[in-house]
């Protein structure tokens, strides 16, 4: 059982709405939508609607139009983060609600800070209300503001604020001059802009709790000046002061470095409220540094130290309350992967430091893995993220530790570890790591995950890389997730000759120099499921000259799990009517033959050898070898078949029993009869759940009640009939009789 709750009913309605949005809108004259009836949604309910839309990928400006009806559905906490939306679908659609929160954050089709203001502004209910903003990433665009009357529209407009992130943006100094006039504001993100001087902080230090200053590599101060401005910041209890360690060479940020020393070193009267401070990426600070710091602030609850070598500091230990970022343990470590999900600098080098920790784990960690998960959502394209983060996932995910998992969390874990081998399809050790997860027999058998495009992945990688150990893994995982394909998936992958062509390679170059091992095995394998009832994959094995390799083989190899496949795919060659003639060939069919009647030769391989001549002999009016040949072929069929031992493993399965329905008419020789209801009783013996309603569909029960009560039927024919219907009736009448019990 999964450890996960089931989705929400809310979730589900959501999403079902989200996929129903073309029927239950009209389109105006500018081509947005509009609900055709909108009942008055509950407010969060609208909030979550947006969200959906949001992160399926489906909010755009077309679809953003239904959120212009603002009576019905009344935005409060609205998010178009990373969606494609026009300035003028945002002023329509968003700018009318009485918005309390608005994320905004990376949002493309040519929007820029500067609009999104002016459009809020616009509202005058929006100018109090709004208590957040996230400009995240987005070009501020700060000149193009224009009057508004005699008052000048800008951040100061938004006088309701409380609480504002525009980081990685082109936020200059008069920007922040303006944003700190906000008589209420109380968090600050400034992470990653343009801005030289923070002295405009001192405007809001009598409200300002948090500040968030990542990466400010255009600051412009000395360490004193900026120690004087930090320490007027009487209500500041958080201060993220870290960098980013990858970007900075050894002379960058000297200033920043001597201001982090000082203030560590520092009276704890300066920033008297402090209880957070972040400086991970600072390579200069010093371990008595961080120790005075700590043993000087008794109430301090997050230190972050990644990445500054001095996370081993022993009186970090001590602090129970304490929260460290840093390498020296895992707490550390995942601490640092939780709060640092937007900071790819900083996942590159926690994941490093979780790789290190999972190489040689032994205990299920659901927790790890969904961190893991996380950073590669967040930095999609980053090839360092993926480096590392799939190397953690198979660390994460090897056999005992994945069925200790909850099983959606693997299907998330694949889905990444898929959308990653897409992403990087030219990089060998991420697609090598993805390899190594996906090669497990747990993950192949018992989760679900899409399976098609997983198999033309690996495809697709097998096709450019010889490393036999690669090579081994790629085509068992090929294998496998062929046999798990729909028949229309099936279909689909049938049709590329290319697949074909890089599987016949495979047995081509095992084939010359002789050897069995598991990666001809697997290559055969997928072949054989890849031509079960595929008339074009049969006939693109013809095209690549795949039958005289596999003659060659059947020649070379006398390994019974090598003949069986290679026998099992002429099988369902000799399946397809048109191709049959290809099979006729004196020389392999009495090669066959010789098989067949071989008592030495183990019962699953006389098995597909006799489906093969029996499949051949059924039609006559196709023969066009000597008749003799045809009735020693008949006969032995009809003799070996009944030397036949039941078979305890099952070794073959049916998609179907429509290529049985020839053999089984009244008019077929008793040898080509007999194949195929000894088949049909090997199946159905084995596993007579599955093939009970398999024989109804197809027609074949008609066929075997058929045979049974023809008097010119041989006996032995006759006999197998009967025993097939009365084992079929019997787990009907089993089923029925546990079906129809009832409790006390």
């Amino acid at each position: 059982m999964d450890a996960e709750s089931p989705q929400a009913l809310c979730d589900l309605c959501l999403a079902q709405v989200c996929r129903s949005l073309d029927s239950l809108c009209s389109r105006r004259a500018d081509g947005s939508m509009c609900l055709t009836w909108a009942p008055l949604f509950p407010q969060e309910m609208a909030d979550q609607l947006l969200r959906k839309m949001a992160t399926t990928g489906i909010l755009n400006d077309t679809t953003v139009g239904i959120f212009r009806n603002s009576k019905e559905l009344r935005l409060r906490r609205a998010s178009v983060r990373c969606c494609p939306v026009s300035t003028e679908a945002f002023h329509l659609a968003l700018c009318p609600h009485r918005l309390q929160e608005l994320d905004a954050s990376w949002v493309s089709g040519g929007i820029t800070g500067a609009d999104i203001i002016s459009g809020l502004a616009a509202n005058l209910e929006c100018r109090s209300s709004l208590q957040r903003l996230s400009l995240n990433g987005l070009h501020l665009d700060w000149g193009s503001l224009q009057e508004d009357g005699r008052v000048r529209v800008g951040f100061s407009s938004l006088q309701g604020l409380r609480t504002l992130i525009v980081a990685n943006t082109d936020l200059i100094d008069p920007a922040l001059e303006d944003i700190c006039t906000l008589p209420q504001l109380e968090t600050l993100d400034i992470s990653c802009s343009a801005v030289s001087k923070l002295t405009a902080l001192l405007q809001c230090k009598n409200t300002l709790r948090s500040l968030i200053a990542h990466c400010l590599r255009q600051l412009d101060m000395s360490p004193a000046r900026m120690l004087f401005v930090l320490g007027q910041l009487h209500a500041l209890r958080h201060l993220d002061f870290s960098d980013d360690h990858f970007a900075m060479d050894s002379n960058d940020g000297r200033d920043g470095e001597e201001t982090v020393q000082q203030l560590l070193e520092g009276s704890p009267q300066v920033l008297p409220s402090l209880i957070s401070l972040d400086i991970s990426g600072r390579k200069r600070v010093m371990e008595a540094a961080v120790r005075a710091f700590v043993e000087a602030r008794g109430g301090l609850v997050f230190l972050g130290l990644l990445a500054t070598g001095v996370s081993s500091c022993d009186v970090l230990s001590s602090q129970e309350n304490l929260k460290v970022t840093g390498e020296a343990n895992e707490n550390q470590v995942c601490e640092a992967l939780r709060r640092y999900r937007d900071r790819e600098c900083f996942i590159r080098e926690a994941l490093v430091h979780l790789y290190n920790l999972t190489t040689d784990i032994d205990k299920p960690r659901p927790d790890m893995l969904k961190l893991v998960l996380s950073a590669m959502q967040t930095h999609p394209t980053s090839l360092h993220v993926h480096l590392v983060a799939t190397a953690c996932a198979f660390n994460l995910t090897t056999q005992d530790l994945a069925e200790a998992m909850p099983v959606s969390l693997l299907t998330a874990a694949i889905t990444q570890l898929l959308n990653a081998m897409k992403t990087f399809p030219s990089h060998q050790q991420v697609q090598k790591n993805c390899l190594l997860a996906l090669c497990s027999d747990y993950i192949l058998q018992d989760v679900p995950f899409d399976k098609y495009l997983a198999a033309t992945l690996v495809i697709n990688w097998l096709s450019s890389h010889e490393d036999p150990t690669l090579q081994r893994m790629a085509v068992a995982v090929i294998s496998v997730l062929v046999a798990k394909l729909s028949t229309g998936q099936t279909a689909q992958l049938s049709k590329d000759v290319f697949i074909m062509k890089q599987l016949l390679a495979i047995v081509q170059q095992k084939a010359m120099v002789g050897v069995v091992d598991s990666t001809l095995k697997f290559a055969l394998s997928a072949l054989w499921n890849l031509t079960d009832e595929m008339a074009t994959a049969a006939h693109n094995f013809i095209q690549c000259q795949g039958l005289e390799l596999y003659e060659e083989v059947l020649e070379t190899y006398t390994e019974p799990s090598i003949q069986q496949k290679v026998l099992g795919l002429l099988n369902n060659i000799a399946e397809v009517e048109e191709l049959q003639s290809e099979l006729l060939v004196e020389d392999l069919l009495e090669h066959i033959l010789t098989i067949l009647r071989d008592p030495q030769v183990e019962v699953g391989v006389r098995y597909f050898a006799g489906g093969i001549l029996a499949q051949l002999t059924s039609r006559l009016e196709a023969w066009t070898l000597d008749t003799e040949l045809r009735a020693t072929i008949l006969k032995h069929l009809h003799i070996s078949i009944m030397t036949w031992t039941q078979l305890e493993r099952e070794m073959v399965s049916y998609r179907s029993f429509h290529p049985f329905c020839p053999l089984l008419q009244t008019c077929q020789p008793s040898g080509v009869q007999l194949w195929a209801v000894w088949a049909i009783h090997l199946v159905c013996s084995q596993n007579t759940s599955h093939y009970r309603s398999m024989l109804e569909k197809d027609g074949v029960t008609e066929l075997l009640k058929a045979l049974a009560a023809n008097p010119d039927i041989h006996g032995d024919i006759k006999g197998l009939s009967e025993s097939i219907l009365r084992m079929v009736e019997q787990h009907q009448s089993h089923s029925g009789a546990f079906s129809n019990q009832k409790g006390p």
